[in-house]
């Protein structure tokens, strides 16, 4: 028998060293979210040799994926690819196929005369990725999930291949982790974190627990949280969690919440009814019905319109699309528990809309307004209309020897080193849902506070510590604290910093030097001749 099986095994080698294929480039991009296709791009355009890889079957990540309401802030400082992208995507709406169901000349958001679309749907925003990389001729592997146990291996400090749980092994003189959720940089050995810093931790005002100034999509109405109302004995309401929200100020573990971008329509021809999950259980939305029995009406409030007559549909309100508080162990969850995660939040998500719009518990009116109301019949074709992609606000974020705060942001203190800037809200969607000292339903961690203005974002903040690794660039899960995060996680933002993170990791193999130790002078030279905006002279 022991022969048998020394045979068995021998005999199955060769196949086995078959189906382990080795692939190599300059650089290395795994993710095919925004950042990764502008990093993947740009890197083609220096002339370097480039693969994209990651789980990615659908490149774009949220820009392609129901996000069509661009979280722009200060156009002025989008430039470069970025820009370009948004520019590409008006030139999909200057031709008069694309439509098909409103006249360009009704359109809000298009003007044949501006240089760009900023508001668009999810189809042609992937369609203008999918033409970048296609025109740049690059490799792009997807369906490709790094083994996060003992996938990535190291030699003096760089990267020196990853492989794949398939057996995929991808080899470069660089890295690039342009990843939602940091994998290959936690894989790595890169210091990171997770949850809210207190405001002490980074001398800031506005991070941590904020249950006094939590008033946006707060409920506004007393909303009794029991199972049987007015009875704390007969437990809490689905969704509703019975810890403390904290102390005033004080860190945490919870991230903000997630929820899909759904693109709906009433447009009869390109509509498809909300689907009800085989799991449906109304009492997981009895909060809402409470609050609708109290004439709460607030529904429509972002569904943001797009071309041909859809939506971006976004959170709103004190209950919503973002399912909050049950996110809190993506980041660092497997990849089968991480699909049970998403596989929740779509549940939740489709049963929230079908409820508002056919469970007889829902006041008539709003069953009627809602019901109007369905799925884009023409968007995520192969996913059942639903976004391919999940939105992750925020997951693990690195800790390099440069930290991004909202004193940065601020202008209180000096940022070195510009790569890019960004200039949205400090923009925190909330966290928990618990009982006040009132007995009444409350959300927490909400927080919609304008920086003042446009700020650079450090290249520090997207390379490591030296001494953890030498040849990764982080552009999308940065070294920056909870509440500046808030506002860097904007997808124009992503797009600049995967750009510039490609140019810093094309200085660093010409110069034969770590990422952390090229030349920042000439660097910056490159950013302002590809049209990055470092800076602005006015706030």
């Amino acid at each position: 028998m022991k022969k048998y099986r020394l045979f068995v095994i021998l005999f199955l080698i060769p196949f086995i060293s078959c189906n382990t294929r080795s692939f190599r480039a300059d650089i290395i991009v795994y993710g095919g979210t925004s950042a990764g296709v502008a990093a993947a791009v740009e890197a083609s355009r220096l002339g370097l040799s480039v693969l994209l890889v990651g789980p990615d079957i659908h490149l774009g990540g949220l820009s392609a994926s129901g996000l069509g309401w661009t979280d722009s802030g200060n156009k002025k400082v989008v430039g470069g690819l970025a820009r370009e992208v948004y520019q590409r995507i008006k030139y999909q709406y200057d031709q008069s196929e694309n439509w098909q169901f409103e006249n360009a000349e009704d359109s809000r958001y298009y003007k044949p005369d501006q240089d760009a679309v900023w508001v668009f749907e999810p189809h042609i925003a992937e369609r203008v990725f999918e033409e970048l990389i296609r025109e740049e001729n690059i490799t792009v592997h997807r369906d490709r999930w790094l083994d996060r146990k003992s996938g990535v291996k190291k030699e003096n400090g760089k990267i020196s291949s990853i492989r794949m749980l398939n057996g995929d092994v991808y080899k470069g003189k660089m890295f690039i982790d342009a990843s939602y959720e940091g994998d290959l940089m936690a894989a790595a050995g890169t210091s990171y974190t997770l949850g809210r810093e207190s405001n002490d931790q980074y001398g800031e005002s506005i991070n941590g627990v904020v249950t006094k100034r939590d008033i946006s999509h707060q409920f506004e109405l007393d909303i009794d949280p029991y199972l049987t109302p007015g009875d704390p004995e007969s437990g809490l309401l689905p969704r509703i969690h019975n810890d403390d929200p904290g102390i005033e100020e004080s860190g945490d573990h919870r991230i903000q919440a997630y929820c899909f971008r759904m693109c709906l329509t009433k447009v009869e021809e390109n509509r498809i009814p909300f689907p009800k999950p085989e799991n449906y259980d109304p009492l997981q939305y009895e909060l809402l019905g409470r609050y609708f029995d109290q004439g709460w009406r607030k529904l429509f409030n972002k569904f943001d319109e797009t071309p041909n007559k859809k939506t971006d549909t976004n959170n709103s309100g004190g209950f919503s699309t973002d399912n909050i508080g049950m996110n809190y162990d993506y980041p660092e969850a497997s990849y089968d528990e991480r699909a049970a995660i998403v596989d929740e939040h779509r549940s939740y998500q489709q049963g929230l809309m079908w409820f508002m719009a056919y469970d007889p518990r829902v006041p008539e009116d709003v069953r009627s307004a809602m019901s109007q109301w369905g799925l884009a019949k023409d968007e995520f074709l192969d996913n059942n209309h639903w976004p391919h992609q999940i939105y992750v606000r925020e997951a693990r974020r690195m800790v390099s020897d440069f930290v991004m705060n909202e004193n940065h942001l601020r202008g209180k203190k000096a940022t070195p080193e510009s790569i890019g800037m960004g200039s949205y809200n400090m923009d925190s969607h909330h966290v928990q849902r618990y009982v006040d000292e009132k007995g009444f339903a409350r959300n927490e961690g909400d927080v919609q506070i304008n920086p003042g203005g446009p700020y650079s974002i450090s290249y520090r903040a997207i390379v490591p510590k030296k001494e953890e690794v030498t040849n990764l660039l982080v552009p999308v899960c940065l070294s920056s604290s909870h509440i500046a995060y808030g506002s860097i996680r904007m997808e124009p933002v992503f797009m600049i910093l995967g750009q510039s993170a490609a140019n810093a990791a094309g200085l660093a193999i010409s110069q034969g030097k770590a990422v952390q130790d090229i030349s920042y002078k000439e660097l910056k030279a490159r950013l302002i001749e590809i049209g990055q905006v470092l800076q602005l002279t006015t706030k």
